[in-house]
């Protein structure tokens, strides 16, 4: 399903994120949890790692890990069960999310970026 959400994101989306890894795991690890301060691994469906594009990203550093975006399964599938979404719109709306922080975006920008699109 993640490998068909990127595949139906546009073109020069898909230019822009030569070189992410998208992975897909159950949860997030321990330190993970712990950066991001989630109570139980059900709290964090999706994350970026990395350095955003405007943050330089756009050139990978000696030493530096490709940007990964990762989606983690069970707490999608729990989210799934819990509201009226298809799980591949839940898919697809993660990926895109995590992919924004790729571009640069702050969780506020989207957040923004949505309620402007969801007014028209």
């Amino acid at each position: 399903m993640a490998d068909d959400a990127f595949a139906a994101l546009p073109q020069e989306f898909r230019d822009m994120c030569a070189g992410v890894v998208i992975r897909v795991m159950d949860f997030p690890d321990e330190d993970t949890m712990r950066t991001m301060d989630c109570e139980t691994p059900f709290d964090l469906l999706g994350l970026f790692h990395g350095l955003g594009l405007a943050q330089g990203g756009a050139f990978q550093h000696t030493g530096q890990f490709p940007n990964q975006v990762f989606l983690y399964r069970r707490p999608i599938l729990d989210y799934w069960a819990e509201h009226e979404e298809t799980l591949g719109d839940i898919v697809t709306h993660v990926l895109v999310h995590e992919i924004g922080h790729h571009f640069g975006l702050s969780d506020d920008d989207m957040e923004a970026i949505e309620a402007a699109a969801d007014a028209t």
